[in-house]
């Protein structure tokens, strides 16, 4: 008898064992979310805890890039990602076809910065300006320029402006499409850059008093967390949306960033 009931015991265990195993595989609890350093990795790794409580695993996997959170949320990679507004979304068809953006969390305002003049005024005659080679973000940069008199677009240009769609440049400034990761290095080679809110972060500046314009409160770019159509009803997402959207967040961002992020919740 004492025999037997070992056997049962040794047979729930193996069960039980396996079970957890099978799970771990599947990987059903956990949830993979793509995102750039800061502020999105930062604020997904204030979450895991709240998240673990929801039953869910957190796995925050970082980027450097614009490009590839999106090839890895189409293949699979990863469950979500965190890192894009929604018209960069929209500028490839590909994604915007696959991908669908399911909550939105803040916006980072994106400013002109230089090392070597403090203000607008100060820019010369032909200064050289670096801005995003994407689309998305090139023409965000166009469009503040333009909202703070310094350049003309031509009418219908839109949120993908490119800088063959200046109008009327009075200044004389030269464009230097760069990616967008590499334009706070690129201070030290150019009079002025227009740069996304979070790589300016990370590469220490304070977008309020640090730039030398800087887009309003009125802003399109609010950064989403996105997903692979059909996953929009996913329980770890709505779980997520959850634990991002709530008040300690909300008064994270104010105390952490300083202005350079805000909060849309």
């Amino acid at each position: 008898m004492k025999r037997a009931y070992s056997f049962i015991l040794l047979a729930a265990v193996f069960a039980a064992s396996t079970a957890f195993i099978g799970c771990q595989r599947d990987g059903s609890d956990v949830l993979r979310v793509g995102a750039t350093p800061v502020p999105h990795a930062e604020l997904l790794n204030l979450i895991v805890g709240d998240l673990a409580e929801m039953g869910v695993r957190l796995q925050v996997v970082e980027f450097t890039d614009f490009i590839t959170p999106n090839i890895a949320l189409m293949d699979g990679s990863i469950d979500a990602n965190f890192f894009q507004h929604l018209p960069f979304l929209q500028g490839n068809a590909d994604w915007y076809n696959n991908l669908v953006s399911v909550f939105g969390v803040h916006v980072e305002p994106f400013g002109l910065y230089s090392l070597r003049f403090n203000s607008i005024d100060e820019l010369p005659q032909g200064a050289s300006i670096a801005i995003p080679n994407d689309p998305t973000n090139g023409g965000r940069a166009l469009l503040l320029l333009q909202a703070r008199g310094l350049i003309t677009l031509r009418e219908g240009a839109g949120l993908s402006a490119v800088p063959a769609d200046i109008a009327s440049n009075p200044r004389g400034f030269v464009f230097h499409p760069l990616e967008a990761a590499h334009l706070p290095r690129a201070l030290e080679d150019v009079d002025a850059a227009t740069i996304n809110g979070n790589f300016a972060m990370q590469a220490g500046f304070n977008p309020q008093r640090d730039s030398l314009i800087i887009e309003d409160g009125d802003s399109p770019y609010v950064n989403v967390v996105v997903v692979q159509r059909g996953d929009e009803n996913d329980p770890r997402i709505l779980a997520l949306r959850e634990a991002l959207l709530s008040p300690r967040v909300r008064e994270f961002i104010y105390a952490r960033y300083d202005g350079g992020v805000v909060p849309v919740f």
